[in-house]
């Protein structure tokens, strides 16, 4: 179990790698990226057949006995977050059957799947399910989309990730490929953040997935499909991809670098987020993550950029194409919790044009 506190160092580490690893998990498809990865390279994780139950300590049950004054602050924080507690949300327009907006998290932790009170029975009854992207019903598709715009995800030329690389640098990311039996040269030509998109999930996602789970969010999509709801998305994975690739590779070079340095520790920090999500305190989930180092600002890891290009710019044009579905009524919307809450999220934005949009649990 992890305690608290940690050495500076770790703590230092700990929020970097969090501020960036857990973005992307929380707001990017990543499992279908890993499962491309995985295919590309013909690897396997041998540890994560037989691991396929997660580890990992909850971060603020250790802070409660080692630092309660501190998990008050966090609170007071978090309490203080627009629309920072709840995840099915009831969307209303004049005129039009209500609609339903679930915040979801990218896993396939059954958990997770099973969904908060009230959600089954609204996805039921929708005629229309949105997701942000329909093109994670096929497996296939997605990876052929993906491999269809090779300047997203490899480096073009003669470039590789080594032209990045400090010495040192170099000696932490082979050593840390290696323990996963992953030679560098394999995944030179790949940008940082992609080879990050397999690193960073947890033992018992790609396991889960490897044996036919589905996250929640393509779990809705098939679901939907099976029962003959008309499927749309708000993006595609060519936008979600551009929308990452847009960062400086130095960012995601050195999340890579350090995802791989953290080992299993990231575990408690995907342990806590997910107790967070079940609860429906998704408010608590981003001060969670930066206060791992009180030592660590946010611009050292880029993370305005990060949560401006990621988050709030994808809340807006995912508020804009909804719009016009919603308006229609007896839709269900299925997007990441992190891009409902604060003040640029999708329920304030949602408001601004003129849904009447309340929390039911």
């Amino acid at each position: 179990m992890t305690t608290f506190p940690i050495s500076r160092p770790v703590r230092n580490l700990a929020a970097r790698l969090t501020d960036g690893a857990l973005w992307l998990i929380a707001s990017l498809h990543l499992l279908v990226l890993a499962t491309l990865i995985a295919a590309l390279l013909s690897i396997s994780d041998a540890g994560a057949a037989e691991e396929s139950a997660c580890g990992g300590s909850n971060i603020l049950a250790s802070m409660e006995q080692s630092d309660p004054a501190r998990l008050a602050a966090l609170r007071q924080e978090a309490d203080a977050v627009p629309n920072g507690k709840g995840l099915l949300w009831k969307i209303e327009s004049q005129g039009s059957a209500p609609s339903w907006l679930l915040g979801t998290m990218h896993v396939t932790d059954p958990r997770v799947l099973a969904m908060p009170e009230g959600a089954v029975d609204a996805f039921t009854k929708a005629a229309i399910v949105i997701v942000e992207s329909d093109e994670i019903v096929d497996d296939k598709k997605a990876a052929a989309a993906i491999m269809m715009r090779p300047d997203l995800t490899m480096f073009a030329g003669d470039k590789t990730i080594n032209d990045f690389l400090k010495p040192e640098d170099r000696v932490r990311l082979e050593s840390g490929l290696k323990q996963r039996g992953i030679p560098l040269p394999l995944v030179a030509k790949m940008k940082p953040w992609m080879i990050a998109s397999f690193v960073a999930l947890p033992a018992c996602e790609i396991s889960r997935k490897a044996a036919g789970a589905s996250f929640l969010d393509k779990k809705l999509a098939e679901d939907a499909v099976k029962e003959g709801k008309t499927l749309k998305g708000l993006e595609t994975l060519v936008e979600q991809l551009s929308a990452m690739d847009s960062l400086p590779v130095e960012l995601h070079l050195q999340a890579l670098i350090e995802t791989l340095a953290l080992g299993k520790t990231i575990d408690d920090v995907i342990q806590t987020t997910t107790d967070l999500y079940l609860s429906g305190d998704t408010g608590m989930i981003m001060p969670m993550m930066k206060s791992v180092s009180t030592q660590t600002a946010a611009s050292d890891f880029g993370f305005a950029d990060f949560e401006q290009r990621i988050i709030i710019d994808r809340n807006k044009i995912m508020a804009a194409r909804a719009e016009p579905i919603l308006k229609g009524g007896n839709v269900f919307m299925a997007v990441g919790a992190l891009h409902l809450s604060g003040p640029e999220g999708l329920v304030e934005l949602l408001r601004q044009r003129g849904f009447t949009v309340t929390r039911t649990n």
